[in-house]
């Protein structure tokens, strides 16, 4: 599978499905299924048996949480509050090394399409 562009942490807009309009952050990314958990969105009701829990307690019933839904439904949100897809720049640039010479290093930087700007 192609590298993932969505990363835990990023906002995004969700474009496709049931949940067709809401925005919510990233929670986790599952690169080797192509699908991402973003909070609020895809809730599913899961049945979970009663256990014990501590001091007497019960949890289990009807639990409510987000299900993984997969990236190409989901596109990023820029600095604007639209959303754009997530491209890269190269950027060259000087570290020291501990004896105190120095060297170039490239780094990609991740950009928004839209706007051009770092996200």
């Amino acid at each position: 599978m192609a590298k993932m562009k969505i990363k835990a942490g990023d906002t995004v807009l969700v474009r496709a499905g049931k949940d067709k309009g809401l925005e919510g952050t990233v929670l986790k990314v599952y690169p080797e299924s192509g699908r991402v958990l973003v909070e609020g969105v895809n809730r599913v009701v899961r049945h979970q048996r009663v256990t014990p829990g501590q001091g007497g307690s019960k949890a289990g019933g009807l639990i409510t949480k987000e299900a993984a839904i997969h990236v190409s439904n989901v596109m990023l949100v820029g600095d604007d509050g639209k959303a754009t897809r997530a491209g890269s720049r190269e950027e060259t640039v000087e570290k020291t090394r501990a004896d105190g010479s120095t060297r170039e290093v490239t780094r990609r930087i991740r950009i928004g399409r839209r706007s051009g700007k770092d996200v």
